[in-house]
């Protein structure tokens, strides 16, 4: 009987030692099972932004919102406004607002089908990270204001359990199944800011004399010929633009960074998860102005020329 009970203590301490340890080994688990997929939905986001992709329809599945909240500000840095743009998804956009999400103070919209296809997704998502404040093209900096946008994407994971893929559409599965957040920021290549500082910024109501250098729109325009008040370069043939490395640069190559932050959960938290992807995309940024929001799309295999 004394064996017997000191083979129950023996046991008995196992056992306890055995569950202390279960709930560390199970988180571990997890973990590596949720890096695993963010591994492999970061390959599949980053290739899809990297090269403009338009036919992605089935992200329209895993991408349930996206938000851009930006600032404009003016040259000489102070915020001029700021607001939030929220797009929703698709096909049920009364069940895919992003739980937690808090409107920033400004505009905020909605439009249901902003992105109800995967080119709509992606070129929300290769928003640059400023923009100008008039045109909203791309720009190398904020020197002489513009936008600085802050995009994000809430996201159900492509991979994982069958189970949780489309066409489940059962609202409590959905809300259970492993989503994240993406931070996209679509910089451009680092800059020497002296650079817009050499020669003075264009000003509509001033006459420029031939050979005269300004600085407009992120580039350098030197003036063929007198120029009248109002000879807008770019768009009058008195002005032609003057090429500088470090901005040509600018324009044809960028960095992109994926930030993934998961797991969000159900109430809106997010837990500690953090990983962040980046890569150089050579070549321009094209706009596709259409209803409501601007959507921008990486062209790897065209580039900015100057003349």
């Amino acid at each position: 009987m004394i064996e017997i009970a000191i083979c129950l203590a023996i046991i008995g301490i196992a056992l306890v030692a055995i569950v202390g340890v279960l709930p560390l080994g199970m988180n571990v688990q997890r973990e590596n099972r949720e890096g695993t997929i963010i591994n492999q939905d970061a390959t599949v986001l980053l290739e899809a932004i990297r090269n403009g992709s338009h036919g992605m329809n089935d992200l329209t599945n895993y991408v349930y919102f996206v938000t851009n909240n930006w600032a404009l500000y003016n040259p000489d840095g102070s915020v001029k406004s700021s607001g939030g743009n929220g797009y929703i998804g698709y096909p049920n956009p009364s069940t895919t607002i992003a739980p937690g999400y808090v409107t920033p103070a400004g505009t905020f919209t909605t439009p249901a089908t902003t992105i109800s296809n995967g080119t709509n997704i992606v070129g929300l998502l290769s928003t640059p990270e400023f923009t100008d404040g008039s045109s909203g093209a791309p720009i190398p900096s904020l020197n002489f204001g513009g936008y600085s946008n802050h995009t994000v994407a809430y996201v159900r994971s492509l991979s994982g359990p069958a189970v949780e893929k489309p066409p489940q559409d059962n609202p409590i599965l959905q809300e259970d199944s492993f989503s994240y957040r993406v931070l996209c920021v679509n910089a451009p290549v680092a800059t020497d800011t002296n650079l817009f500082y050499l020669h003075p910024l264009w000003q509509s109501q001033i006459s420029y004399s031939a050979g005269v250098l300004v600085f407009y729109n992120g580039s350098y325009w030197q003036a063929v010929v007198d120029t009248q008040a109002g000879d807008i370069p770019g768009q009058s043939s008195r002005w032609a633009k003057s090429p500088v490395y470090a901005l040509e640069l600018a324009a044809n190559l960028h960095e992109l960074r994926l930030t993934f932050l998961w797991p969000q959960n159900p109430n809106g938290k997010l837990g500690s998860g953090r990983q962040t992807y980046r890569t150089l995309v050579a070549g321009q940024i094209a706009t596709n102005a259409v209803f409501g929001p601007m959507l921008y799309f990486y062209q790897p295999q065209s580039f900015a020329i100057t003349k």
